[in-house]
């Protein structure tokens, strides 16, 4: 499963699925034949994502994270050898290895393209962030279509994944595209404003009931996480 591009001006946005763990991945470009970014790309997934470089002629220069996942291996440290590119990571995710660490309010920029500005949305995890660019946002586990990631491992908070998103995303503009790193339900994309009005988890709801629904979910632990996070704190690179 897999949308895009789509393009505004010359600048384009790829979405790429893995099946295995619901992942979303997306190449971000400034033009065919530009300037690329990779945001929450999967180990598994490396050579497709080598391969849509190739096709469109584009040169990686950055590889982001929006956390650090717990259900599924990142291949940033295997893309930055292949290709040099470099690697940015949200403050306060404990990620060593890194090129870059980024906050609230700072500025990435690739190639002609506009930049891509960070917002800190900790909630799901302790170290988290967001990516707007080119009318988009790119909001990792802490906004899903229609939910949220969940806040009991990893440093998460439910009180702050609140804070986060009515907050900071969803003063964002109603029509910006919302493109989270996860779905379980067949959905590419939604908008801010749908999911102010009408998220199943967060729409209607003050903070004190957010945080008792999410006190109540009594999840499973991701299959992969003990295997995931402590490779994905050292960017997937072997142990």
């Amino acid at each position: 499963m897999s949308a895009g591009p789509t393009m505004s001006g010359t600048h384009g946005t790829l979405q790429r699925f893995d099946a295995a763990t619901c992942t979303y991945t997306y190449l971000l470009f400034d033009r065919i034949g530009g300037a690329a970014v990779l945001i929450d790309p999967v180990d598994t997934a490396a050579e497709r994502d080598m391969g849509e470089l190739t096709r469109l002629g584009l040169t990686l220069t950055h590889i982001l994270e929006t956390h650090v996942h717990a259900d599924h291996v990142t291949s940033a440290a295997l893309l930055r050898k292949l290709t040099d590119a470099t690697i940015v990571v949200p403050a306060g995710a404990g990620v060593t290895g890194a090129d870059r660490e980024v906050t609230d309010g700072d500025d990435i920029r690739f190639g002609d393209a506009p930049p891509i500005r960070v917002f800190a949305t900790p909630g799901h995890t302790a170290g988290s962030a967001s990516y707007l660019w080119n009318g988009c946002v790119f909001t990792g586990d802490v906004l899903f279509v229609d939910g949220c990631g969940r806040t009991d491992f990893q440093g998460g908070d439910a009180g702050q994944l609140y804070d986060s998103v009515t907050q900071k995303l969803f003063s964002l503009p109603d029509a910006t595209l919302v493109f989270p790193a996860h779905d379980y339900h067949g959905h590419h994309a939604s908008t801010i404003g749908h999911e102010r009005r009408h998220n199943a988890r967060l729409a209607g709801r003050s903070r004190a009931e957010f945080i008792a629904l999410m006190a109540a979910l009594d999840l499973p632990m991701p299959k992969l996480i003990d295997v995931a996070v402590p490779a994905n704190l050292r960017l997937g690179a072997p142990a």
